[in-house]
């Protein structure tokens, strides 16, 4: 099965919470809007209920309101990727007629170390290891770095993950400081060149300020070991908490800012369109998207990609 085949049904329960609520979008843009109210109201519920959110429902349907296009879906789907589109610079581009990602392309981190955090459950450690593989597969050489001690067995996890992909994993003992650990898979990146380390971070402390503060400690570690590192902090997101994940994310935003987000298990909600208000509001670029267990069901997300597989459309080819 294709990545696309497997996107379109990793969404088919987001696509029928939008379908069976607002049945009516083949119509055209003018008769809902202004004849009839109830289906205005029908795509409006049916946008909040797969957690698009209210803020964004609106502009969504104001987008709807202006569009050119006279077929409902067809202007929901322009509205869609637009709001998923975080530079405004490219989003003024669609608005032009330009697709400026028709076609999912290569997630490059702008340097060497990515620091990986999210609460635990979300599949963070997993994540890396399909990180890994999918650097691997692209010529890239990968480090991890077990950083997350607290959580029993969660480095033997990643060690054993290192271990069948043929990767390096700088590990501690458990309970022992996250923050050495980081600290050292740094310095061993830096020392043996590596391309890329990705460190894995812990995802529950006894509270929250304290994780935001050892998060916050880690960081600063890894640039006392590899100056200007970590370039990036990717958050990992479980699309099945929907707005609940969205809290989280702007708790971690604000303690250590993030550079991208991946939202993996969107083959088991009808909430993804959580996407958008994750994009929306933290103003912080979707970077992989996950629909399965397998390597190949982490891949690096594209906003017109998405929204064609939600509403089970063919990507025209290039």
């Amino acid at each position: 099965m294709s990545w696309l085949e497997r996107l379109r049904d990793g969404l088919s329960k987001t696509r029928k919470q939008i379908n069976d609520t607002a049945g009516f979008l083949g119509n055209d843009v003018r008769d809902v809007f202004t004849s009839r109210l109830d289906s205005i109201e029908d795509l409006e519920y049916a946008l909040i209920a797969a957690d698009v959110g209210r803020a964004a429902t609106e502009e969504i349907l104001e987008d709807i309101k202006r569009s050119e296009k006279t077929n409902l879906q067809e202007a929901l789907m322009e509205a869609l990727t637009l709001q998923l589109e975080p530079d405004a610079r490219r989003a003024e581009f669609r608005k032009l007629g330009f697709a400026p990602d028709a076609r999912r392309g290569r997630v490059d981190p702008k340097g060497h170390v990515i620091m990986v955090i999210g609460v635990n459950g979300v599949g963070k450690t997993t994540t890396i290891a399909k990180l890994g593989q999918y650097y691997m597969t692209r010529g890239k050489s990968v480090m991890f770095a077990a950083g997350d001690t607290f959580r029993a067995a969660a480095g033997t996890q990643l060690g054993v993950w290192g271990e069948r992909l043929g990767i390096p994993v700088i590990q501690g003992a458990d309970g022992s400081d996250p923050a050495a650990v980081a600290f050292d898979g740094a310095a061993a990146r830096t020392a043996r060149g590596t391309d890329l380390l990705f460190v894995d971070t812990a995802g529950r402390l006894h509270n929250k300020h304290n994780l935001m503060e050892e998060l916050k400690k880690v960081r600063r570690v890894i640039e006392k070991a590899d100056p200007g590192e970590p370039s990036e902090v990717w958050l990992v997101l479980d699309a099945v908490t929907g707005q609940n994940g969205l809290q989280q994310a702007k708790k971690f935003h604000e303690s250590t800012p993030l550079t991208g987000v991946i939202v993996t298990k969107l083959d088991g909600t009808s909430k993804g369109g959580i996407l958008i208000p994750i994009v929306r509001e933290l103003d912080v670029p979707i970077k992989f998207i996950g629909v399965g267990e397998q390597a190949g069901d982490l891949q690096p997300f594209d906003s017109q990609e998405f929204v064609r597989a939600l509403f089970d459309i063919d990507i025209p080819k290039s």
